[in-house]
């Protein structure tokens, strides 16, 4: 039976990234949860129709889902899912990829999700900016996610904690 992978961590973990890398090697669908969240001029779904978009999306026999949206979507990727990867890198790894990935994309106009892009303001200024949303979800996440997963206890969950960890694991 082919895996069901949730790869999950805070921004600039590298969940889409890991995601897309396990997908390709193991020739299965990659969900980004982003791109089914996230309408045109950033526009969110009701909470009942992102849903049904993600258990759309992960009815299949296998696949490899990244992203969180737990107050959204509760345990419904969980509950799917047989395996969790749990990108827990260090903040200040995970702030210095979002400055990066942020000025890369302000800098290049990349099209995002239906066709929208980020701002300095976005990314950086404000309490909604993602440099902000990267430190509050961050410090959550690595209280929250241990009591998440051991309500699981169907999942194998494989938690990297450096960038040499993702690479060993991904090289397997």
């Amino acid at each position: 039976m082919p895996p069901k992978i949730a790869v999950l961590g805070t921004s600039g973990s590298g969940k889409t990234t890991v995601a897309r890398e396990l997908a390709r090697g193991l020739g299965l669908p990659h969900v980004e949860l982003d791109a089914l969240f996230h309408g045109p001029g950033w526009t969110e779904p009701p909470v009942e129709e992102f849903r049904l978009r993600v258990a759309t999306a992960t009815d299949g026999s296998g696949w490899i889902v990244d992203g969180n949206y737990e107050s959204s979507l509760g345990d419904l990727v969980l509950e799917r899912a047989d395996t969790v990867v749990w990108l827990d890198l260090p903040l200040r790894v995970a702030l210095s990829r979002v400055r990066r990935r942020t000025i890369r994309r302000i800098r290049t106009d990349e099209e995002l999700w239906n066709g929208n892009r980020e701002s300095w303001r976005g990314g950086f200024f404000g309490r909604e900016s993602m440099f902000a949303w990267t430190i509050r979800s961050h410090l959550r996440r690595r209280r929250e996610l241990p009591r998440w997963l051991a309500a699981h206890p169907h999942l194998r969950v494989v938690r990297l904690r450096s960038a040499q960890e993702v690479e060993r694991y991904l090289d397997m």
